[in-house]
């Protein structure tokens, strides 16, 4: 198990990722009640989003995710749900999935720094 840097899960540290994501989330839905194509593009960028935030809270040296490797960072199931979530970008349901897995981070992070404390 790859685990969770201790200074990288601060919250000042990670809450730009979560606001970043709001933001996109806002367009993103936008995009799907527009039905404009839009949507899969910007999922691409949520989804870099979330793989960033996994990679700069994580003890590794990889520029990416390794689909192999166990996360302590990563949600339940985090891994089989975004590699869904890859498969299928532009679908309403996958938006949904990613920022269910963002909620989750955000919690799970929270607990994280509890624990390192």
């Amino acid at each position: 198990m790859i685990k969770a840097k201790n200074e990288a899960i601060q919250k000042e540290k990670v809450e730009p990722y979560f606001e970043k994501w709001n933001h996109l989330s806002e367009q993103i839905h936008h995009a799907h009640d527009q039905r404009n194509g839009d949507a899969k593009i910007l999922m691409e960028k949520g989804i870099a989003l979330f793989e960033q935030c996994i990679i700069d809270c994580s003890e590794i040296e990889e520029p990416s995710i390794n689909e192999a490797e166990q996360y302590e960072v990563m949600p339940i199931n985090g891994m089989e749900r975004l590699l869904f979530i890859k498969a299928r970008p532009g679908q309403y349901a996958c938006y949904r999935q990613l920022d269910e897995l963002f909620k989750e981070l955000k919690k799970r992070l929270a607990r994280l720094r509890i624990k390192s404390n």
